[in-house]
């Protein structure tokens, strides 16, 4: 019996000593590993660190629905929307711009919007996108952009570049119908390097004029994901094109509401992705973000219904629709400064101002933006840009509005908007023209008459 108790007395002591054994390594083992680990990436580690993974599988979902607004979203919002012999030209436009915006992208204007470099203009130490590290086999380690801090600069470049492709895709709105295809081409490439590249670093470049996050900015412009950038930008060269080419020989209702619908619900659901991906984390501001933006994009257009409904006597599936897309561009600037209540009053105000746009402002002018490019993009980026500094709350974006106390940035706001309008409209036109000297801008008599889809591209929508 005693032999028994000490056999069982020193396998107890064994076990103990064995289990002290291991808690100290694992404790030690910890303590190694944490001083091996490269530190996570974010404030002012950006060099060999590792990214936040929940940020960047936020911004890979993004990247996915931002492209997906493009294609195949707005090609088929505008498809539905022009006559049938012109369909087959209209989707090409948003895909062929999709494949050229990347190239340059890469090449070259990543680096001139999202590098360091000047208050009008970044550097060129991105072109052709060297001298990005590789995180494959490295342990995951990266050197990320100081603009996304805790994600991979791969991501980040992905994503900025599904901007760069849908902001010029939009301008399509506005000559669709009778632009020649190469004038197209030629236009979009030089229009993407010297207006889009120098307009994004001004609001969104590290050094930037406008860029609420630079500290030594000229005027700090509220713009969190693109009302300036890609839809006043956007809007304001279509009116350009529209100018230039003149009015269509003759039009026509839209030959298919269901393709726009679709289209439209499309960009819809894609924009969460446009507007809480621009926060560039998975945290409470994406969260906000997306709220507001569906708030808004509903109000918006539920309020275009019930105007075009009290005007014209009947509810259109095409109005719906492009008051919904106005909401989504007016909220756009205001995502990530504003909270319900003033998403609420953004969408009114874009369902209203974006009609009249479509409608009044465009008879009164006489100019021909075909798909209405200007009249929502334009008209309801300057809406929500300028309201952004009315609705803005300290609380959720970190700066306050004009209910707020902080007057001045409303008057930011239009010096934003102001700047944007005016070198947009006079570089655009320039480029314009040196296209038109060296291709030409606008297609035949004949082509338009018979139809962009046989004439430029050899086939037809059965």
């Amino acid at each position: 019996m005693e032999s028994g108790k000490s056999t069982r007395q020193r396998l107890v002591t064994l076990v103990m000593v064995l289990l002290g054994v291991a808690l100290l390594y694992l404790a030690f083992g910890d303590i190694a590993f944490a001083d091996d680990a490269p530190p996570a990436c974010g404030g002012k580690i950006l060099e060999k660190c590792t990214p936040n993974s929940g940020d960047t599988a936020w911004m890979l979902t993004s990247v996915a629905l931002v492209l997906m607004m493009t294609i195949p979203g707005l090609g088929l919002f505008y498809g539905g929307m022009v006559r049938k012999k012109n369909v087959g030209d209209t989707i090409m436009t948003s895909f062929a711009v999709t494949c050229l915006i990347t190239i340059l992208f890469a090449v070259l204007t990543y680096s001139l919007a999202f590098r360091a470099g000047s208050p009008f203009i970044g550097g060129l130490d991105r072109m052709f996108l060297k001298d990005i590290l590789s995180d494959i086999g490295k342990g995951g380690i990266g050197n990320p952009n100081p603009l996304a801090a805790t994600i991979p600069e791969s991501v980040y470049i992905c994503f900025q570049m599904t901007f760069a492709i849908i902001t010029p895709a939009l301008i399509a709105g506005a000559f669709a119908e009778r632009m020649k295809f190469s004038a197209m081409l030629w236009f979009i490439g030089l229009w993407a390097i010297f207006v889009y590249a120098p307009i994004a670093h001004w609001v969104w470049g590290p050094d930037g004029i406008f860029s609420s996050g630079n500290d030594a900015a000229w005027v700090k412009v509220l713009d969190f994901a693109g009302g300036t950038v890609v839809h006043i930008n956007a809007g304001v060269a279509g009116l350009m094109c529209a100018i230039m080419l003149g009015k269509r020989h003759d039009t026509a209702p839209a030959h298919n509401m269901v393709l726009t619908f679709i289209g439209a619900s499309l960009l819809w659901v894609g924009w969460f992705g446009f507007n809480a991906g621009s926060a560039v984390t998975a945290g409470m501001q994406a969260g906000m973000a997306m709220l507001v933006t569906q708030i808004a994009t509903a109000v918006a257009g539920f309020t275009w219904m019930l105007v075009e409904w009290a005007l014209k006597g009947k509810p259109t599936v095409v109005g719906i629709c492009s008051g919904a897309v106005a909401g989504l561009v007016a909220i756009t600037p205001a995502s990530g400064f504003v909270g319900p209540v003033g998403a609420f009053a953004i969408g009114v105000a874009a369902g209203v101002f974006c009609y009249w746009g479509c409608t009044g402002l465009k008879r009164l002018f006489s100019y021909d933006d075909a798909l209405d490019c200007f009249g929502v993009h334009a008209i309801g980026g300057i809406v929500g840009a300028l309201l952004t500094g009315v609705f803005a709350v300290e609380q959720y974006g970190g700066t306050a509005g004009v209910l707020e106390g902080n007057i001045g940035q409303f008057f930011n706001q239009c010096i934003g908007v102001a700047t944007v309008f005016i070198y947009d409209a006079v570089v655009s036109l320039i480029i314009l023209f040196v296209v038109k000297m060296f291709v030409g801008l606008r297609v035949s008599e004949d082509t338009e008459r018979e139809g962009l889809d046989l004439a430029l591209h050899g086939e037809v929508v059965q």
